[in-house]
């Protein structure tokens, strides 16, 4: 693996990742409408053209639930790492070993084969997903861009809860690699990517060279 041991959240581990397209990304990249590409894919194609314009990582906008998340990650991951019985590597960014501005931010390696991914959803949330609601398909996607990125077989994607009952507060759903899957995903980024610099190179030409 390409991997780049640095704090995740720190500064470093932001300006490392200005310009790159993450894994947690992925679903919004690849969102799609009825009449094409959803309006979540403009929006990361114009973070990414600005960060790779720049070199400058932009700020993004954190509402409760995000801060929430965070918040609650590592009393999560101590939690998955107690339930399951392991340990729980902590890894900063893991590059996309043949795409170029792609990469992951795992929450945890496990072992030599598998990953984790750590989700702390509010009650309603956790609810659906303990009665059987499937996971949400962009989550799925971040997982197997993960999975991609690492080479690994799988990834856990927990959700977790604090505030039920220990016997509820945790639901595990394991994403297997699927080769097909993240083929066709990586030939979709390579698009989309390729796309971006296209983009920052035109901008460039144009406005660099009139300076």
């Amino acid at each position: 693996m390409n991997t780049h041991n640095l704090i995740q959240g720190s500064a470093e581990w932001l300006a490392a990742r200005a310009g790159s397209l993450g894994a947690s990304q992925i679903g919004e990249a690849l969102a799609t409408t009825k009449s094409g590409w959803g309006a979540s894919r403009a929006n990361i194609a114009a973070k990414l053209v600005t960060e790779q314009i720049t070199g400058k990582p932009l700020e993004t906008f954190v509402n409760a639930a995000m801060q929430r998340g965070k918040d609650m990650e590592p009393e999560a991951r101590n939690a998955y790492a107690f339930l399951k019985d392991c340990d729980v590597v902590e890894v900063g960014i893991v590059k996309h070993p043949t795409i170029g501005k792609s990469h992951c931010s795992p929450d945890g390696l496990i072992s030599a084969d598998g990953l984790v991914e750590l989700k702390c959803c509010g009650a309603a949330r956790h609810i659906e997903i303990l009665s059987g609601s499937p996971p949400e398909d962009k989550y799925v996607k971040q997982c197997l861009w993960q999975i991609a990125c690492t080479g690994r077989d799988w990834c856990d994607l927990a959700y977790y809860n604090p505030d039920f009952p220990v016997e509820m507060q945790m639901h595990i759903t394991r994403i297997q690699r699927d080769d097909e899957i993240i083929s066709a995903m990586e030939s979709e980024i390579v698009t989309f990517l390729d796309e971006i610099a296209a983009t920052v190179a035109e901008l460039e030409n144009t406005y660099r060279k009139a300076a």
